[in-house]
């Protein structure tokens, strides 16, 4: 029997879900409305209830528009981790500044804290720490390191709705917070992100409302007024009415995902083996599950290794390779040898099936075929 063909990431809707969706359609109120309003509320509760919480079309225009509410442009530094996905770094340049790469740490594959206090100039503004597959940076230590030089901290939280960091959710403390709601996340909107920003955060507050719906202002009266060039990132009402659905699922679905991931841990053992993720804590909400593939042991590429899962009906993803091997970095005179766990780590990383419609018996699949690819493929 031909087994149906396993993807590397598929988001879980029900009936009730679409049902919920299908009213807003009929409501006549598709665009930014009531469900946007409760939607951000809803956040702001699950995250603690004392954050400002405001949702885009995606989480790089968070990202951007979180840079523009900080004030960072033409001149200024932000540091972000050498290895994560392209637009956390393509969004300070989209702002005029610079990005500083960053080595990551080769276990957790977050930003190496050890390694950001030298990459700090005189023109550095922000640091983006990334919570690469949902286990949190060293928030401790990259807080202490802006604190004592005055800078901002823009969390690329892109992975890690739900993940916590010693017990307190991600987002709920700490300067300005961005999740991704896309397909592939813990949770979904289909397209879609949000911004948690801190108390006292008001000017800031106002210029992501400003840069998501082309600088508009109303008065008393309703009359409208331009008050910068914004862009429009506005979020949907059709979007937030899956997002409501999704947040109320969340933690049910990041349970869901710890026990796949205890059953890849358990499973996974192939000869010569494969480098299995940080496991973290009970904090790490398992975005992907991404090990490093031992190519140097063996006679196929990963692209071959990919096309053989393939085959057997397996998908897969490659989450990420190194930011200094792309054109845009490397024409900013950046190396990935000057990067080496982040280039390891990118040159090797295979991202394997995880999402919660998948069985145990799936992770079985995945595992056996694993096993069985590099068994006939060793050197």
């Amino acid at each position: 029997m031909t087994l149906p063909f396993l993807p590397f990431a598929r988001p879980t809707l029900d009936e009730e879900t679409i049902a919920a969706v299908a009213e807003v359609l009929r409501s006549g109120w598709i665009t930014s409305g009531p469900r946007v309003r409760e939607f951000e509320d809803a956040l702001t509760r699950y995250l603690g209830g004392e954050r400002t919480v405001r949702s885009f079309t995606s989480a790089t225009a968070g990202l951007e528009i979180a840079l523009q509410a900080c004030g960072i442009g033409p001149g200024d530094e932000v540091v972000v981790p050498a290895m994560t996905f392209a637009a956390s770094a393509n969004v300070v340049l989209r702002v005029g500044a610079r990005p500083v790469l960053v080595d990551v740490e080769a276990d957790t594959r977050n930003l190496d804290p050890q390694r950001l206090r030298d990459a700090i100039t005189g023109r550095t503004r922000a640091i983006m720490p990334v919570h690469f597959a949902g286990l949190a940076a060293d928030l401790d230590a990259i807080g202490s390191i802006a604190r004592e030089r005055g800078l901002r901290v823009i969390e690329d939280a892109a992975h890690a709705i739900g993940t916590r960091h010693q017990g307190r959710l991600v987002g709920s403390y700490g300067d300005l917070v961005c999740f991704s709601f896309h397909p592939n996340k813990n949770m979904t909107t289909i397209e879609g992100g949000a911004l948690s920003f801190p108390g006292g955060a008001a000017a800031e507050v106002r210029c992501a409302d400003l840069e998501r719906f082309h600088g508009i202002v109303r008065n008393a009266e309703g009359e409208l007024d331009v008050q910068i060039p914004g862009g429009k990132s506005n979020l949907s009402d059709v979007s937030a009415c899956i997002g409501l659905a999704q947040l109320a699922k969340l933690d049910g679905f990041i349970e869901r995902r710890h026990a796949l991931v205890a059953r890849y841990f358990e499973r996974l053992h192939t000869d010569p083996a494969m480098v299995l993720p940080a496991r973290g804590d009970a904090g790490h909400s398992w975005h992907i599950f991404a090990p490093l593939l031992p190519l140097d042991r063996l006679r196929l590429s990963r692209s071959g290794f990919v096309a053989a899962l393939q085959a057997r009906g397996i998908g897969a993803g490659v989450h990420y390779p190194s930011l200094a091997g792309f054109g845009a970095y490397q024409r900013l005179g950046y190396r990935t040898e000057q990067f080496p766990n982040a280039a390891h780590i990118g040159a090797n990383t295979l991202t394997l099936p995880l999402f919660p419609g998948m069985q145990p018996a799936d992770v079985d699949r995945v595992c056996d075929a694993c096993a069985e690819i590099i068994e006939v493929n060793r050197l």
